[in-house]
């Protein structure tokens, strides 16, 4: 009688134990691979958030900022997304007129952006400027400019990045309208013969660059400080071009169809707030949008600084991004 009593009292806290563990809100995100994967920093960003929510987050990632913006689209009011992080800027119009995203209520003061945020749908994650990426010691001398990189018919081979599902490779897309105009499907058709391929997001594209398939590929100025923090070297470096480089900021807003509002409040505040932006610099390899207490880290000194920054407005991406991917297409298909 008393064994059974026991294991009666036994499974009565086993199963307390299991309502109180699958208590605990869930937080669904929907942010990019990288991110949110090893090398990512997804890890810390969940970590330091659940400390302060008792909840959970649960990351779904896709592989670029254009692929979350797909899914979005996909999904519509089905979607399981609380919050999506890791849109890019280039794409707010677009995002905006899904109707998918709710007023973030976040104080915006302080910010290390070099522009001016007032946007009360998209809290800024982090910036940088793209850049095209080499080994030092295997391409000594690197173009100076983006005409030089796509005029110089023995130049340095090169692999990119979709524009229709990377944010890199609408970046790239978007850099070459603002160089080149009206003729940048004359462009495209001159690079054509060095680009090693188009990947589906920038992960793959570097991969595929660090193993040795191209001379140069399209990331960020802040790339290097990957190298220089974490592996100790400093012959990846950032080709500087003299036309500028062109800009992007991440974004992240709420969906209006969450289950977790006041929770996914709370996360986009915990944006902007000292344990997430000090995690983006080293673990993103971006600017942070806020700068924290302790500064840049050492691996960020010596970075490229572009002496012009080069950046559509949202409305005008939204409003030309089919004509200059189609320009693209028309370019690089044959």
């Amino acid at each position: 009688m008393l064994r059974r009593l026991l294991l009666t009292l036994a499974s009565l806290c086993l199963a307390t134990n299991v309502v109180f563990a699958q208590s605990k809100p869930v937080l669904t995100v929907y942010t990019y691979s990288s991110f949110a994967g090893k090398y990512g920093p997804g890890k810390t960003v969940k970590e330091r958030f659940e400390t302060t929510c008792n909840c959970e987050i649960n990351w779904v990632s896709a592989e670029d900022a254009g692929s979350l913006l797909g899914r979005l689209r996909l999904e519509g009011a089905d979607t399981k997304a609380d919050v999506v992080l890791g849109l890019d800027v280039n794409l707010a119009a677009e995002a905006r007129a899904l109707n998918a995203f709710a007023p973030h209520g976040v104080e915006m003061k302080d910010m290390a952006l070099p522009m001016a945020w007032t946007d009360d749908i998209f809290v800024p994650v982090d910036w940088g400027y793209y850049a095209f990426v080499y080994d030092s010691a295997k391409l000594p001398n690197p173009p100076k400019s983006l005409k030089e990189l796509v005029e110089n018919p023995n130049g340095p081979k090169v692999v990119l990045q979709d524009p229709r599902t990377s944010a890199p490779g609408l970046g790239l897309l978007l850099w070459m309208q603002k160089v080149y105009g009206e003729k940048s499907g004359e462009a495209w058709t001159t690079l054509k013969p060095r680009i090693v391929t188009f990947t589906k997001g920038w992960s793959e594209a570097y991969g595929l660059f660090m193993k040795g398939e191209a001379d140069m590929v399209m990331s960020y100025t802040t790339s290097p400080a990957y190298h220089i923090g974490v592996e100790k070297k400093d012959n990846y470096k950032a080709a500087a071009f003299s036309e500028g480089h062109y800009m992007q900021v991440e974004i992240a807003g709420m969906t209006r169809t969450t289950k977790q509002p006041e929770l996914a409040k709370k996360f986009m505040a915990f944006i902007l707030s000292e344990p997430f932006q000090s995690a983006m610099p080293e673990g993103n390899w971006m600017m942070p949008a806020k700068m924290p207490a302790a500064g840049l880290p050492a691996s960020f000194k010596d970075l490229v600084q572009p002496q012009k920054a080069l950046l559509f407005t949202p409305e005008e991406v939204q409003q030309s991004r089919r004509a200059f991917t189609d320009a693209w297409l028309n370019a690089t298909a044959r």
